[in-house]
């Protein structure tokens, strides 16, 4: 690792960054012991307090585990997908909105991704994966059912459509697209949508994918993101009248 730090900028920061540079350029594997607090703080010149802010940087990013005992210490950990989509998706929070992504861009976006899964999720949809849709659909069909129920639902039916593709790759790129978007668009239309309109287009995903109808997935998804972008372009042309 690399032990030249800048004493202007933050030492914890500068050091949790070597140490995370030394995990994912393989210098460090899975499991491997990190130094100790003392063998850091000496290696970086720096004190203990300062190592021990830099190694809960690395836990807060899932990078290490702490271990207690006299086998104990800071261990590199073997970082899941499953671990890493929180923070996929508060990082696409963050970039929608602080650099105020427009309505449309973050539509397009969110739309192509999921229609990308269109083909490897009807080829590989399960059971589970239909009957979590299903139950979605059910579900936003009730009349009591709360804006902030219906928009969380939404997102549970999109989210085992993008996981249908039985890809980890793509459900890991695809939680900031459906987690961090969807809501965004949901809180934009929610006043003017028909749920009746949304559980139609959701129920005909549902059936084309449990026919294996990639064409007519890509086909309902399209309808369904013409259908938000109208809804939203509407809102925005009478909030300017008002």
């Amino acid at each position: 690792m690399k032990n030249n730090v800048d004493r202007s900028s933050d030492l914890s920061a500068q050091i949790a960054q070597a140490i995370r540079d030394a995990i994912v350029e393989g210098r460090m594997i899975v499991d491997e012991r990190l130094p100790s607090e003392a063998e850091l703080a000496d290696q970086f010149k720096v004190s203990r307090p300062t190592v021990r802010e830099a190694l809960k940087r690395l836990a807060a990013q899932s990078l290490i585990r702490t271990q207690r005992g006299a086998t104990g210490g800071a261990f590199v950990r073997r970082l899941s997908y499953e671990d890493a989509y929180g923070q996929q998706i508060t990082t696409s929070t963050l970039l929608l909105s602080m650099n105020d992504v427009s309505f449309d861009v973050a539509c397009e976006a969110r739309y192509a991704l999921e229609r990308a899964c269109a083909a490897l999720a009807s080829a590989r949809r399960t059971p589970d994966h239909l009957a979590t849709m299903r139950a979605e659909i059910h579900r936003q069909g009730q009349p009591g059912l709360t804006d902030e129920s219906f928009c969380a639902s939404d997102v549970t039916f999109h989210r085992a459509l993008v996981d249908a593709a039985g890809n980890p790759v793509l459900s890991y790129q695809l939680a900031g697209a459906v987690e961090a978007m969807q809501p965004l668009m949901n809180m934009i239309t929610f006043t003017a949508r028909s749920r009746e309109e949304i559980v139609t287009l959701h129920t005909r995903i549902a059936d084309a994918l449990d026919a294996g109808q990639a064409e007519e997935v890509e086909a309902n998804l399209h309808k369904l993101e013409t259908y938000t972008l109208s809804l939203a372009h509407d809102l925005m042309k009478a909030r300017r009248k008002s």
